[in-house]
């Protein structure tokens, strides 16, 4: 396929990109970070830097070009949410750097001729789409939240959803990602390789994850398998509280794991984003299993030692 990838040059990215290479598929890439493509040569992929989170950029000729050419999209642009505190600032650029992205998107492609579009969709949503619960479990039809993460991945998927009148739309709700180097995994390394590492929080939160090599690996699938169309969740079946998450990354790297990161901490660094780790959700991928995909990384211990070697 030709694959035109939005967004796809940071954490996920660095893995997506040589596993659709590796398909055979040629790739163009937009991007805000000429920096994060360094080293991505390949014959089969070209680059065209562009900020994905104005919509004014999708006007302009060459991205036009680059999306009439493609087969396929993959939309996984989107500002780190747990990253910053959510000033009034930061929760714009979270709302513009989705909502707004993906609108433009869609909006680009409905502007092509009938038989010149991509013929699918992938893009990308949260769990954070259920809002947060100790005790409830939610798979693909549970409703959306009612806080800012739940409305925001609704208006995030209504937009996408958009495309479905023209083509194939797969909606990928992402739970944590894991892999060493990036994500809640790769901050959370070095303090546990020095010893000083615990559960965050009370540690009774729900973690519901997923590798960054089953990921990637569920893109190629949706890609290439027309039987993938709607809303999945993109998480391992094995969710975990953050007590075992910590205990069983403790045993990984051989070193102790008993001193927990106090909540009003997190929450002095990151101000409303602390709640990402510090409320969770158990989340079930109920259509991936009925879909019979296929996990390499089922289980979080292995997930981990994969990841960290």
């Amino acid at each position: 396929m030709r694959i035109l990838l939005v967004g796809c040059s940071g954490f996920v990215g660095r893995e997506l990109v040589p596993v659709l290479l590796e398909h055979g598929h040629s790739l163009t890439l937009i991007s805000r970070s000429s920096r994060a493509l360094a080293g991505l040569e390949h014959p089969q992929l070209q680059r065209l830097l562009a900020d994905p989170s104005q919509p004014a950029s999708w006007e302009r000729p060459q991205l036009q070009e680059a999306l009439a050419s493609a087969e396929a999209v993959v939309n996984l642009a989107g500002e780190p949410i747990a990253e910053k505190r959510w000033t009034p600032e930061h929760r714009q650029l979270l709302v513009d750097s989705r909502i707004n992205t993906t609108r433009a998107l869609v909006a680009a492609m409905a502007a092509l001729p009938q038989d010149g579009r991509p013929q699918v969709l992938i893009n990308a949503s949260a769990i954070g789409y259920y809002g947060t619960s100790t005790s409830a479990c939610f798979e693909e039809s549970s409703p959306a939240g009612a806080d800012l993460l739940g409305q925001l991945c609704r208006a995030w998927e209504a937009e996408a959803q958009q495309a479905s009148d023209f083509c194939r739309v797969v909606i990928l709700r992402l739970g944590i990602v894991l892999a060493a180097d990036g994500g809640a995994l790769g901050k959370m390394l070095p303090v546990f390789r020095l010893g000083f590492g615990g559960p965050i929080g009370s540690g009774q939160q729900w973690m519901s994850w997923i590798s960054r090599r089953d990921l990637c690996r569920l893109i190629a699938t949706a890609l290439e398998d027309p039987a993938y169309r709607g809303t999945y969740n993109a998480v391992a079946p094995t969710p975990c509280s953050m007590a075992v998450f910590a205990a069983s990354l403790g045993r990984c790297l051989g070193r102790p794991s008993l001193l927990p990161v106090p909540a009003p901490l997190l929450q002095l660094l990151l101000g409303d984003g602390a709640k990402v780790v510090l409320e969770g959700q158990q989340v079930l991928p109920v259509r991936l299993q009925q879909q019979g995909f296929g996990y390499c990384d089922a289980e979080l211990s292995a997930a981990l030692a994969s990841a960290i070697g």
